[in-house]
């Protein structure tokens, strides 16, 4: 008979690994845009059920965190820029509905088989450090002897980020732009000015 914590692992693997590759597969082969990011999130869900049966729980998070939260942006942008008509899409709903029941039901059992394997990662005051898991492991080494490199490195990525911004922006002389301190600083008596005309005379501008 065999052994099922050596069985099931693998079954998991190669039904990830399975979902992974063939939604891959669909990113490149799907004609619609709007589905081939529906499926690059299928390979992000799977590719974190791969992380998460290697112990990488730390790095299955922030797969689905960061990649997922970014296709979903992503997803928005596309629907905008294309100009998709979303109701002429919705009249083929139920042509689609069979396969987006289908994956559906493959997002559920990956959770399933996610919640079924999870074990309690909790750590106790006293406990030894193989014990901890990828995430605490992190946390503890990064937040403590490298507290000040990661500091540094924050401080760089921020000063990276504001150098992109002014490099790209641009100065144009016949663009109208506000300024806060005059706005700020202006008096009712500069910008209203109120006049009597009159019974048929008209007001000189």
């Amino acid at each position: 008979m065999s052994d099922p914590n050596i069985v099931l692992p693998a079954l998991a693997f190669y039904f990830f690994a399975g979902v992974t590759l063939g939604a891959a597969m669909m990113v490149i082969v799907a004609r619609n845009p709007v589905h081939c990011v529906l499926f690059l999130i299928l390979a992000f869900f799977s590719s974190a059920g791969l992380f998460l049966l290697n112990g990488a729980e730390f790095l299955a998070m922030i797969l689905v965190i960061v990649y997922v939260g970014a296709v979903a942006v992503l997803f928005m942008f596309v629907v905008m820029m294309l100009d998709i008509d979303v109701a002429r899409m919705r009249e083929g709903f139920h042509d689609y509905l069979p396969v987006g029941a289908v994956i559906g039901l493959v997002l559920l059992a990956e959770l399933m088989i996610v919640l079924a394997g999870w074990t309690d990662m909790g750590v106790t005051p006293g406990e030894p450090v193989a014990n901890w898991g990828s995430a605490e492991a992190l946390g503890s080494v990064l937040y403590t002897q490298y507290v000040y490199a990661f500091q540094v490195a924050g401080l760089i990525l921020l000063v990276a980020m504001i150098g992109a911004i002014v490099l790209t922006l641009r100065r144009r002389s016949n663009v109208r732009r506000q300024d806060i301190a005059t706005q700020v600083n202006r008096r009712v008596e500069d910008s209203i000015e109120l006049k009597k005309p009159g019974i048929g005379q008209g007001v000189d501008l």
